[in-house]
């Protein structure tokens, strides 16, 4: 394991980041993880804790490997994770993803992925909910190389505002050398359906139990595609207690 310098605002990655708080917990091991031709990788990562925490993470996928990556941050201090991931030919990565806060908490989320070979694939969703003060960050780059034909890469990223006081900033990014190439990004921010709340009242749903309803289901999105139902069950109960936290 190694370490990175002690980071700035000028840095792109850090530019919406609490680095005061990053200073504190710096420096920061970064965990390497090689994933060998045909291999694969399930990394769960967690931050619910009352301490701020940052998790840094960098991988090589090897031919036809496959990493995923399963991260929910829903601490009440300053969480970050970060992943870099490097892929060789017809590799995959895929990333799911959930930040969840309240009060003054600051949650983020940055990948940097690079598709350095033909045929790689990559898939990142992330949702958040945010209340209060609070701040949610997902900085995403799909970097595919020159040579990298026939790469496909997608970004789908929404925050939830619950309260007008929160914050959140979204930048999905693609940087595209190569011209046979299926890469897409989306992001959206956005509050609570006026509809759909008086449709739950309606029918009887007190209002703080209608936030928690639709909040659970929005957030509930960025774990539906994981295959292991034991571990969507066990991230999607913990998302549920995080939004009850801050409803």
């Amino acid at each position: 394991m190694s370490t990175r310098p002690l980071p700035t605002r000028k840095e792109e990655a850090w530019r919406y980041s609490d680095v005061e708080a990053a200073a504190r917990l710096w420096p920061v091991a970064i965990r390497r993880h090689a994933v060998g031709p045909g291999e694969a990788l399930v990394q769960e990562i967690v931050l619910d804790a009352d301490n701020d925490a940052i998790e840094d993470h960098e991988v090589a996928i090897g031919a036809g490997g496959r990493a995923e990556f399963r991260v929910l941050v829903a601490g009440s201090g300053f969480g970050r994770v970060f992943v870099k991931a490097r892929l060789a030919e017809n590799a995959h990565f895929e990333l799911a993803g959930a930040i969840v806060g309240g009060g003054r908490q600051v949650g983020e989320i940055v990948t940097r992925i690079g598709h350095d070979a033909p045929g790689g694939t990559s898939r990142q969703l992330v949702r958040a909910v945010l209340a209060g003060r609070a701040t949610g960050n997902y900085l995403g780059k799909v970097a595919v190389a020159r040579d990298a034909q026939r790469s496909d890469g997608s970004q789908s990223v929404k925050a939830m505002l619950v309260e007008p006081g929160a914050t959140a900033n979204l930048k999905p990014e693609l940087e595209i050398y190569a011209d046979d190439v299926k890469c897409a990004h989306g992001a959206s921010i956005g509050a609570l359906d006026s509809d759909a709340l008086f449709y739950l009242a309606s029918r009887g749903v007190g209002e703080a139990e209608a936030k928690a309803l639709l909040l659970r289901g929005f957030v509930a999105e960025a774990f539906a595609g994981i295959e292991d139902e034991a571990a969507r069950e066990r991230l999607s109960a913990l998302a549920d207690a995080a939004v009850a936290r801050i409803v």
